[in-house]
């Protein structure tokens, strides 16, 4: 290993996913080593001034960067993972707030409608009676509802009729199930664009269109992906949208609309196997070049903040 060689560890809990092994790959071809933590399998240690992790009983040392891959279903104790290595002093990619923030999809609309960038009508309500008044306000059916705790398409529905949404609506709610009201943009016709943000530059973009009959665009769903070119304002929106969030690497799902780009989502820990696919671009070295940048731009900080000898 070189003098500028760098030890990089991913929090990811399985090593065999496509976005982990071109991960480890991108990070050994630029000659760093590279370390996969299962964060379930950390563990904290919480000390005045002496923070810490143990991983199966080993003290971690000599880490210089984190890349967090943290599915959403454990999110609370990834995050915290991410935490402790912050409060070591260790950059990660991803930060921990803007981890949980990405999580908490009413938080996230809200955050993205006050930074201005389009978004489909939105209704969320505390299991609401309602029910007639929170349809109009999307428009009418057809209308999209999604389960706040939903991912990669499941928890999505599409209510064809007003008869349809009621019931959907009612049913979600005598389950005690946290639903958002969506607006159906019509025009997209079941597909969406995904811009993968790494620093503030888009370093990728695909359209992914549903299979035949499927209003969801999710390539888990049976979904492909398609390399597209997006125009400035589908750029800015998605930079907009990922800053926003205070994500420095970011997946931004957007539908093309009659009133412009439409953000649906913004996702913090977006897969490398389709955005790579689609457009035949290294997304994997882009990631770690900008990981690369972090360490540098932190040791040099580190540098300035120590005081001079003789001074």
């Amino acid at each position: 290993m070189s003098d500028n060689s760098i030890k990089i560890a991913i929090l990811s809990r399985n090593k065999s996913l496509y976005s982990t092994k071109r991960l480890v790959e991108a990070i050994e071809n630029k000659g760093h080593e590279c370390v996969i933590l299962d964060h379930l399998k950390c563990d904290i240690v919480i000390e005045q001034d002496k923070p810490a992790i143990f991983y199966h009983g080993q003290k971690l040392t000599d880490i210089d960067a984190v890349i967090p891959r943290i599915g959403a279903s454990v999110t609370f104790y990834g995050a915290a993972v991410v935490r402790q290595f912050e409060m070591m002093g260790i950059p990660t990619a991803v930060e921990s707030q803007a981890l949980v923030r990405s999580r908490d999809k009413l938080r996230s609309l809200q955050i993205l409608a006050r930074s201005n960038v389009g978004m489909p009508k939105t209704v969320f309500t505390n299991y609401s009676k309602e029910v007639k008044q929170i349809i109009d306000s999307v428009g009418g059916a057809p209308l999209i509802i999604k389960l706040l705790e939903g991912t990669q398409g499941y928890g999505v529905v599409l209510a064809p009729t007003r008869k349809a949404a009621e019931s959907i609506i009612e049913a979600f709610h005598s389950m005690k199930a946290r639903v958002i009201v969506q607006e159906f943009i019509e025009e997209a016709k079941g597909a969406d664009i995904r811009a993968f943000i790494v620093g503030n530059k888009v370093v990728g973009a695909m359209k992914r269109q549903g299979k035949e009959g499927e209003f969801r665009s999710n390539l888990h769903q049976g979904g492909t992906g398609t390399l597209i070119k997006l125009s400035k304002e589908e750029r800015e929106v998605a930079l907009t949208a990922a800053r926003a969030m205070r994500l420095s690497i970011a997946g931004v799902d957007m539908l093309q609309s009659e009133r412009g780009p439409l953000v649906l989502e913004v996702n913090s820990s977006p897969g490398l196997e389709g955005i790579e696919k689609s457009t035949n671009r290294d997304i994997a070295t882009q990631v770690i070049n900008f990981v690369e940048k972090m360490v540098f731009e932190e040791k040099n900080r580190k540098k300035r903040k120590k005081p001079q000898s003789g001074s």
